[in-house]
């Protein structure tokens, strides 16, 4: 009667496990989590290209000259410091290793520099000057070719450029600083849109350094016809500008 029993008990077990298994087989499963993808690391590398705008301050370092000839005397140049507009585009490539970041960049540039100034003389005798309208010569475009290094902090840039800057006949350097974001948007299938802000001190050359121009005209005081005076040739003129600019650049190639 026991071992009956016990037999029965045994089979009821067996039977409600497995009925317990086969019910657990009917149930819905429930879906396999999703594959995890890692969002892409950004990069500055890559080229790029885009557009610019700012304002330039000119510095005209022209100096005193003493005039000899007919008409001795001392010309007196103003010092300059106005200012203009500047607009224009630039392209580049920049390589990260690391943090660091290094590239080159080229620019051409429309610069509302170049304005025309009046000329004082003190004669050595008596007398009348009158200036004349003196066009300074300064070129109204310039363009740079610049290496630039620079630390990177994930989507931010902050760099050092410098190299060579250039106008229609003459060339200097130039060298400055800035800063460039990475903005969270894509357009015209770049991979990245920047923002940048960018300060440059650019020296060139002046254009009139190898011939003369008339400055204005002197009368002398006992009488006689109008002496035309002239800048000398040869004279050591540079021109500097600062210019801070604003930059959007659309960068190619890589995320």
């Amino acid at each position: 009667m026991r071992k009956s029993l016990l037999y029965l008990l045994a089979g009821t077990a067996l039977s409600a496990l497995g009925f317990s298994a086969a019910s657990a087989a009917d149930l819905p499963q429930a879906p396999p989590p999703a594959p995890i993808i890692a969002a892409p690391i950004f990069t500055w590398t890559g080229f790029y290209a885009g557009v610019n705008a700012g304002w330039g301050w000119r510095d005209d370092n022209r100096q005193a000259v003493v005039l000899g000839g007919a008409v001795p005397g001392t010309l007196f140049f103003p010092g300059n410091g106005d200012g203009g507009f500047t607009g224009g585009g630039q392209i580049g490539y920049n390589y990260q290793i690391g943090s660091f970041v290094i590239g080159v960049e080229t620019d051409i540039q429309w610069a509302d520099t170049d304005q025309a100034e009046d000329v004082a003389f003190v004669p050595f005798g008596a007398g009348t000057f009158v200036p004349g309208s003196f066009d300074n010569d300064l070129s109204d475009w310039f363009g740079t070719v610049r290496a630039r290094a620079g630390v990177a902090f994930d989507r931010v840039l902050i760099y050092a450029t410098g190299g060579l800057a250039y106008t229609d006949d003459n060339t200097g350097w130039v060298a400055g600083a800035g800063v460039e974001w990475a903005l969270p948007v894509n357009w015209f299938g770049s991979s990245a849109v920047t923002f940048g802000l960018e300060g440059l001190w650019i020296s060139v050359d002046s254009d009139d350094d190898n011939f003369e121009r008339s400055v204005g005209t002197f009368t002398p005081a006992g009488g006689g016809p109008a002496v035309e005076l002239f800048s000398p040739v040869g004279q050591d003129n540079e021109n500097e500008f600062f210019v801070a600019r604003a930059k959007l650049n659309f960068k190619f190639g890589t995320y």
